[in-house]
């Protein structure tokens, strides 16, 4: 246990030369007496909340019971505005951005008198960044998800945002609704606080979060507007200063078994493709190597028990209420590592103690799974040299396997202007390709890879085609989608070799991917590529692009991901 003067924040406030004093002068400026935190650990509440995030947007509120705990189990709460990412509004992709919010929540903890951090987010990138800048820092931390939104409703119809989204979008292409329909679902789809309530990439992050053991227990599932939500925030807060004085620091808590099972989780769940991403970064910043190899071992293993839209029927509130992720996780436990620690203070299977699941339809047994893999696939082949994933569990089965015709856009741009000309000539065997969209390329790696279907199609009732890019996709979407192929087309991966009317085949359980041209073929082409410009000349942009890793390394920073420490701050 720390004694008061062993407290980082001593360092700012509990000596008597002039750095001290000067600290101390300044804390009277804000209206506090020094009494007030010296001798006491002080919380940094890193907060994601912004005007333009609708999916934070109560984490204003939030923080203020968070402090609520810090304060009534004897510590000193200070809140820090953190970069937001709202998936919604930022442009190109908050992707773009997610190391550069887990570079500023790194600098934070280190630079101020901070003894132990609250992490408060939820939307998408935000749950990674916070994570990943937190374990480089190596305090006591923990994680405050912001929750899934309710259910949307339209004409009696229960709506999942992202996933009725994009459903809705191709009926209205397809000439199935109108205008006042769409206006309709519009006002429908989201009704409150909080991240997108189908199993995307926000609940999966959230709830590999909790698995990881960096929440109190259940807190992935609450959902944003519940009472029960402030109730774990004030006892997140009340947490964090027992986890300083015990020096329960995140690097105790995330270890190499806490990350194989986020992955057996995150499976379980049929969660979001772009946690294979953030995963893989997440566990280099805690120094454990973490391949794409890993995955599909234990989707091989691990089946799908969560009936949640996108691949299954149901939405997140239902989900907490058949026994949220404690409840799935009961019916796991043969498969975790449950003598390892968690934030809370014990261990993950003491957490589990009691967990119930209350509806086997939304919680699937393991004897009757709604996929008996889990619901992602790592694909190899010529096409994807160092992998590439597809969410096998949303795709309709007769596209797993497939021999196609490619018909090919070089970026987003081009795919929006010629995807419906009829002089493309494409079908429903046809391989949609959409390249320049990777780490690099998109620039970002934007969700690109749901690529739409040409209306004509639409209208004969064509609802999925085989896709295939560099790009990301949202978790809420769906279709037979091949993403993150790596090497990218912009750093001369062999998608940059695919040409209109080149058979590609997937096969999903064969885990393959291949350009069916011969090598001779391709070495040609290979030889006539001409790498492009790069997309940035100066700013984050251009440090972004010189530093950036593949997905299959998890688009980390380099200089970031690598191992080493940097020196305590000198505050004398």
């Amino acid at each position: 246990m720390k004694r008061p003067e062993d407290l980082r924040s001593h360092r700012w406030f509990g000596g008597d030369d002039l750095r001290d004093f000067s600290h101390r002068a300044r804390s009277r400026q804000l209206g506090l007496n020094p009494e007030e935190h010296l001798g006491k650990p002080v919380i940094g509440i890193l907060n994601t909340w912004s005007d333009i995030n609708p999916c934070h947007m109560h984490l204003r509120e939030r923080a203020e019971q968070v402090k609520r705990g810090v304060w009534q189990a004897g510590g000193f709460p200070l809140e820090f505005p953190v970069a937001t990412l709202s998936e919604t509004f930022q442009k190109p992709t908050p992707m773009l951005y997610r190391n550069l919010l887990a570079m500023e929540t790194e600098e934070i903890l280190r630079s101020y008198p901070i003894d132990g951090a609250v992490l408060m987010g939820g939307c998408d990138k935000t749950t990674p960044a916070l994570l990943m800048g937190a374990a480089s820092a190596g305090l006591p931390a923990i994680f405050v998800p912001a929750g899934p939104m309710l259910r949307g409703h339209w004409r009696n119809e229960v709506l999942g945002s992202g996933t009725d989204m994009w459903k809705y979008w191709d009926e209205k292409r397809a000439g199935l609704i109108g205008d006042t329909e769409l206006a309709e679902l519009e006002r429908g789809l989201a009704r409150s606080p909080g991240t997108c309530m189908t199993m995307g990439t926000a609940s999966t992050m959230t709830s590999a979060a909790e698995v990881l053991g960096m929440t109190m227990p259940g807190a992935a599932s609450i959902p944003a507007v519940d009472s029960a939500h402030h109730r774990m925030a004030a006892a997140s807060g009340l947490r964090i200063v027992d986890m300083v004085w015990e020096d329960l620091t995140i690097g105790q808590v995330l270890g190499k078994d806490a990350f194989a099972d986020a992955i057996t989780t995150v499976l379980a769940l049929g969660g979001s493709t772009n946690a294979v991403i953030h995963l893989i970064a997440m566990a280099g910043r805690c120094g454990i190597p973490l391949s794409l190899a890993e995955f599909d071992v234990v989707a091989r293993e691990v089946p799908v028990l969560a009936n949640i839209r996108p691949g299954g029927a149901y939405l997140m509130e239902d989900f907490y209420y058949a026994g949220g992720l404690p409840g799935l996780l009961s019916r796991l436990t043969d498969l975790l590592h449950t003598d390892r620690p968690t934030v809370s203070g014990r261990t993950l299977g003491e957490t589990l103690e009691g967990a119930r699941v209350h509806n086997d339809d939304v919680i699937r047994p393991r004897d009757n799974p709604l996929a008996a893999e889990g619901g992602v696939a790592v694909l190899h082949g010529n096409l994807a040299p160092s992998g590439a994933v597809i969410k096998h569990i949303a795709a309709e089965a007769r596209l797993l396997r497939h021999t196609g015709p490619a018909v090919v856009f070089d970026d987003y741009p081009d795919l929006k202007k010629r995807i419906n000309d009829p002089a493309l000539a494409v079908t429903a065997d046809s391989v949609l390709v959409l390249r320049g969209s990777g780490p690099l390329g998109g620039p970002g790696m934007p969700e690109y890879g749901m690529l739409p279907i040409p209306d004509y199609l639409l209208a004969q009732g064509i609802r999925d085609m085989v896709r295939i890019s560099d790009a990301r996709m949202s978790g809420t979407s769906y279709g037979a989608c091949v993403l993150h192929v790596a090497p990218e087309s912009f750093v001369g991966g062999p998608l940059a070799l695919v040409r209109d009317g080149d058979p590609i085949t997937l096969d999903v359980p064969a885990r393959t991917l291949r350009l069916e041209v011969d090598d001779v073929e391709l070495e040609r082409r290979r030889a006539e590529w001409v790498a492009p410009a790069p997309k940035f000349e100066r700013g984050y942009g251009a440090l972004y692009s010189e530093h950036i890793t593949q997905a299959d390394e998890g688009c980390d920073f380099d200089f970031l991901a690598r191992p080493g420490a940097n020196p305590e701050p000198d505050v004398r």
